[in-house]
This record gives C-alpha cells, structure tokens and sequence, in this order.
C-alpha cells in the first residue's frame, strides 16, 4: 500500500505516480540496435516477461528485450503446456509489457494455432500484436514450410523472429519437450530451417534445445541477430523464463539454473505479513483524523442516534 498522503492528495492519482516512477528510463532499444550489437560481437539479453511492473525492473536491469512467452499458459495461467495461452490474452499483456518498458524491445510470442492455419488470418493476428499489443516483433516456432508466411509478413512490415531448433508448440506430437539436433541429418535440417527463414525476410533467429556446435553453424552463417535458448554460448543474445533463473519454479530447464532465491523471499514475506495479522498488528502506517474531526464525528453519529432512536 502506499504511505500517508496529505488529507487533500487525489489517492488514485498518487498511487498511480509512485506505482510508475522511472519507467522507460534508458536507452532506447530497437531491432537495429540489436542488428549493430551483433554486427559489433556484443551481447545482449533478452528474458521473459508478462506484466509492466515486472517490465519496469527488467528494464532498470538494462535487459534489452523482453519476450512476452506463451509460456504465460504455464507460469501466469496455471497450465501445463505452451499451447493454451489465449490470443487475446497474449495480445493483452504484451501491450502491459510494452507500458511497463517502453523503451526496450518487446517480442511478442504467437501462440498455438494463431499463424498455422490460414496465412492471411497469420498476417492479421501479428498485426495485432503490433498495433494493439505494440509489439516491436513477434516470434513463430517455424521450419522451411513457413518460409512463404515469413516473406508475407515480411512484406507487410511486420519484423518476424523465427523461432528454430526445438519447438514447444508441438511437444504433443512427441509426447512431451524435447532437444533438437543431436543427429546429423536432424542438425543439417535445423540449419536448413534456420537459412530459409533468413532468406524469407526474418528479422531475427530463435534456436531452442540444441548442441552448442550445430549453433555455432547457424551465427557462422547468420547475417541477423540469433538468440539461443539452451542452445549454447555462440548466439548474440540469450534468452530464459525469467521465473527460472529468480528460483520461482519448481522445476526449470538445466540451461536456466536459478540466480536468486525470489521464490522463497516472497514466501517469506508473506509468512511475515499473515503472522502480523493473525497477533492482530497492522505493519506500516495508517491513515490519520485529526482530533477536530475525531470530535465531529462522534458528536454526528451521538445526533444520529438519538435521531434513530426518537423515530
């Protein structure tokens, strides 16, 4: 809550302002920074993110891109896989991610069966993504057979991240997660995906879940940026569940140990908070009346009374 305001302070208004200081402070980021960063051999930082408080602190971390994950179906929602996170949901809280860093940039992860089906539906749901959700890119779990969509999208202005390699999207059809490339013959094909997509127009690479080295053939080969996800050292940008590497999760991937014990701090203060209450203390400050007002009071509701009671 917040502290005392003085007895004439618009409350709403006042929460509102210390609820959004220094939001989008920094330097702006965009697609072409990254663009030059990679060119330069520097690294950036791209982890997830789903609401604009938790955007403002990444953003004062100076973390350069924020993916608003479908992952949301399983850390936000509650589900156990990828491919229930809702379209307008994700459009939603994309546009509170955008809000909270404005600043950065915002890539917006298109969930299951929003861009698979017919292309010119594709099209219009990554146009929402960049008007109402104010997206600065959004991501596609994608082989060679999307290379058409891709240069469609590409032509219509929308900056496509081809998401390569492993694809949680479809962990039904292999019973569950699983890395990618291990084999020869499965890593020529992810570096084929990875060469088409570029070739298509997209405006950033995504390898998931796979060994460093069939990596290292895609940067080697790449003129845009590429991002690994537990794929490796060589990328130019990294990216994890933000709720893994803070010790929020119960389980998380080998390649996204925890760095922080959030999870138990907030357990923790919580704790503390139910204690106060249940011994029946109020922590922190409450709202004062003056003794003047006090007195009023008590002579209002004595008249009322009586009122009441003469009737």
């Amino acid at each position: 809550m917040a502290s005392v305001e003085p007895n004439n302070a618009p409350l709403n208004e006042s929460l509102a302002t210390n609820r959004t200081t220094d939001a989008g402070a920094g330097e702006a980021i965009t697609l072409r920074t990254l663009a030059r960063m990679s060119r330069e051999h520097k690294r950036f930082t791209c982890l997830t993110c789903y609401d604009a408080t938790t955007a403002r602190w990444l953003d004062r971390a100076g973390v350069e891109v924020l993916l608003v994950g479908d992952t949301a179906a399983e850390v936000i929602l509650g589900h156990t896989a990828t491919i229930h996170a809702p379209l307008d949901f994700m459009v939603e809280i994309t546009a509170a991610v955008k809000r909270g860093a404005p600043r950065r940039v915002v890539m917006a992860d298109m969930p299951f069966l929003s861009y698979q089906c017919e292309q010119a539906d594709a099209i219009r749901n990554a146009g929402r993504f960049l008007t109402q959700g104010m997206a600065d890119c959004v991501k596609l779990e994608v082989d060679r057979s999307f290379a058409t969509l891709v240069e469609q999208m590409a032509r219509a202005g929308i900056p496509v991240v081809a998401h390569v390699g492993s694809r949680p999207q479809q962990a039904k059809m292999k019973g569950g997660y699983f890395s990618a490339g291990r084999t020869a013959e499965d890593a020529v094909r992810i570096v084929a995906d990875a060469s088409a997509m570029e070739a298509a127009g997209a405006s950033m690479l995504l390898v998931e879940a796979c060994p460093p080295e069939v990596t290292q053939f895609i940067v080697e080969r790449a003129t845009i940026p590429v991002i690994g996800c537990g794929a490796g050292a060589s990328c130019h940008g990294q990216v994890v569940v933000l709720q893994d590497i803070l010790g929020m999760s119960d389980w998380q991937p080998a390649f996204a140990q925890p760095l922080a014990a959030v999870g138990q701090a907030i357990q923790a203060g919580a704790t503390a908070f139910a204690e106060l209450v249940r011994a029946g203390k109020l922590p922190g400050k409450t709202y004062r009346m003056e003794q003047a007002e006090q007195e009023k009071l008590r002579a209002m509701l004595r008249s009322g009374s009586d009122s009441h009671a003469a009737h």
